[in-house]
């Protein structure tokens, strides 16, 4: 457990502990600080400077963003000396951005259909900006009770609203450059799709390659528009409509089950989805299919009201109508004559209440998801392991020092599971990939086995006998623990490598170098969908697998085990 400190910030105690920063010790105690390129989950930045502060027998005015704690720090934080400074610094920060509005003491009067009295442009308005009232500049100016006029010449940068990529728009000119979208796409994401750029000797954010996301490789998960603090970056749709509610939620979308807080309008409106930053399941992240995904709600084609068919035509009517119907009509079909398919993305009591109609009330267990396409990817590991599921949380990938990915799509499936595998390779882990496609993955990995489709298997057990020939298996723990060594020796002693070899494709070297990798980490993990496995071996493949995890000890540990990809929420 880490240390406790106090410090002092205005004469206010707080006990706070070692390794934060005097911002985050402030926002854990409810004491504001201002600040515009801070944010939670990415390293201190100190770009704005907007958090300055002044530390008792410290030297300057550093910012609180970078500044560690210590025992009996006395900080100033509203100081005369403070406030001022603070005033010239974001009088640098509006000389570039529209603020017509912004320091105007009408701004929470007008509306975008009123004619501004002060004849501001169009261009300089707050009420034409898609952030409005949702813009921390915009609450930081505020904050500051910053002067209708400035001693600096504002200067409007005129670049073009990028509006050619999809689901999100890009206006450069409302941009203060405070880096979060880039730290975000580096740090939280594990990507590089956009960057900082220098155009006419001035800094911007820009795409890291071509003149698009596109070309940039951007996997539209719109992390960068969930940290934007300006209106620079904003959704396509609904971009200037205003939430009346928000709602959490789980996405329906993938097995991850990320929580999305859901932007609702007055008129009931799905506008906005927005990842829950304290979920422990997707840490503020998502993909493309939950942030943009989710509008088939608003959908004005769905169903609302029962229809039943007469004559051939489907016709509305009431849903006692319907129910009863269905009642008498399900009588004639109990037992084995009846059975039930849920959805994919059913909730969790959709599916009890489901099993529970069909076994008691139909007298059948005749019940099963349309999702199920793929039940060997979890009842070998029930065989293997005495449980079908995964066997960690997600995010202990991250700490994984190798990461066997096998036969799975993963970043366009279940994207944000890919997150903390970029993020453990990204700080050295070493990634293996088994997949005849190149996919994302493949551009991370270490080492990359591109067997022939329906040869995988005899990869995975040419792996396992290098993994025994070389000694690294871990005999105490597999003493401990398993059940079964003898016979997989007996087995693998029975096969010939030059035969893997050539009914492969995949040469030897490649074979031992990962039976190094993989043999000697002892935190190890495996994630497999089986994507391009024939029906006939998936069973197999997952013996295998199982038997690579049991044969190197890597269960049972934090950021080690075993995680199979599903493809549907539940």
């Amino acid at each position: 457990m880490a240390k406790e400190v106090t410090i002092y910030i205005d004469d206010i105690e707080v006990r706070t502990t070692v390794g934060k920063t005097v911002l985050e010790a402030a926002i854990d105690a409810g004491i504001y600080i201002p600040y515009l390129c801070y944010h939670q989950g990415m390293k201190p930045f100190a770009a704005c400077r907007m958090c300055v502060v002044n530390v008792e027998g410290g030297r300057g005015n550093p910012a609180s963003c970078t500044l560690p704690v210590s025992e009996g720090m006395v900080v100033s934080n509203s100081s005369s000396q403070i406030y001022e400074l603070r005033r010239g610094i974001m009088e640098m920060l509006l000389a570039e951005h529209p603020h017509g509005c912004l320091t105007c003491h009408r701004v929470d009067l007008c509306g975008p259909s009123d004619i501004c009295l002060r004849h501001v442009s169009v261009n300089d308005r707050c009420v034409t900006c898609p952030k409005n009232e949702r813009c921390e500049l915009k609450d930081t100016v505020r904050y500051l009770g910053m002067d209708l006029e400035s001693p600096l010449e504002y200067k409007y940068r005129g670049l073009q609203v990028e509006i050619g990529d999809p689901f999100y728009d890009r206006d450069y000119n409302l941009c203060i450059v405070c880096g979060r979208c880039v730290r975000a796409c580096e740090e939280l994401r594990g990507d590089n799709a956009i960057t900082f750029i220098e155009r006419a000797g001035q800094t911007l954010i820009g795409t890291s390659n071509g003149t698009s996301l596109l070309e940039s490789g951007c996997e539209f998960c719109g992390a960068c528009l969930d940290v934007c603090p300006v209106g620079a970056l904003v959704e396509s749709d609904h971009k200037w409509e205003k939430p009346k509610q928000v709602e959490r939620s789980i996405c329906p979308q993938c097995p991850v089950g990320c929580q999305m807080n859901l932007e609702i309008n007055r008129f009931g409106k799905v506008i906005r989805v927005v990842p829950e930053i304290n979920s422990p399941v997707n840490k503020g992240q998502a993909c493309f299919k939950g942030k943009f995904g989710l509008d088939f709600v608003n959908r004005e084609e769905r169903l609302t009201k029962p229809l039943i068919r007469r004559n051939g035509d489907l016709e509305e009517a009431s849903w006692e109508e319907a129910i009863g119907l269905i009642a008498e009509t399900f009588k004639q079909y109990q037992q084995n004559n009846f059975a039930f398919l849920t959805a994919g993305d059913g909730t969790n009591e959709d599916n009890y209440l489901a099993q529970k109609f069909t076994r008691v009330v139909m007298k059948t267990n005749n019940i099963d998801q349309t999702a199920n396409t793929k039940p060997e990817l979890m009842d070998a590991l029930g065989f293997s392991l005495g449980y079908r599921s995964g066997t960690n949380p997600i995010w202990d990938l991250e700490g994984s020092k190798v990461i066997l990915a096998f036969s799975t799509n993963l970043t366009e499936e279940q994207n944000v599971i890919g997150v903390p595998i970029k993020k453990a390779v990204k700080s050295g882990s070493k990634l293996i990939v088994i997949d005849p496609r190149e996919v994302e993955l493949t551009r991370y990995a270490d080492v990359w086995l591109r067997p022939k489709p329906g040869t995988e298997n005899l990869v995975l057990a040419a792996i396992m006998k290098q993994i025994v020939i070389q000694g690294f298996e871990r005999r105490e723990w597999i003493n401990d623990n398993c059940d079964g060594l003898e016979g997989l020796r007996k087995k693998l002693e029975a096969l010939d490598f030059q035969d893997v070899i050539q009914e492969t494709g995949v040469p030897l070297e490649l074979i031992e170098n990962t039976a190094s990798i993989y043999g000697l980490s002892d935190l190890a993990s495996i994630v497999y969908g089986l994507d391009t496995i024939p029906k006939e071996l998936r069973e197999e493949c997952v013996y295998s697998l199982a038997g690579l995890a049991l044969l190197t000890g890597n269960l049972g540990r934090p950021s080690s085990g075993i995680y199979p990809m599903l493809r549907r929420a539940n």
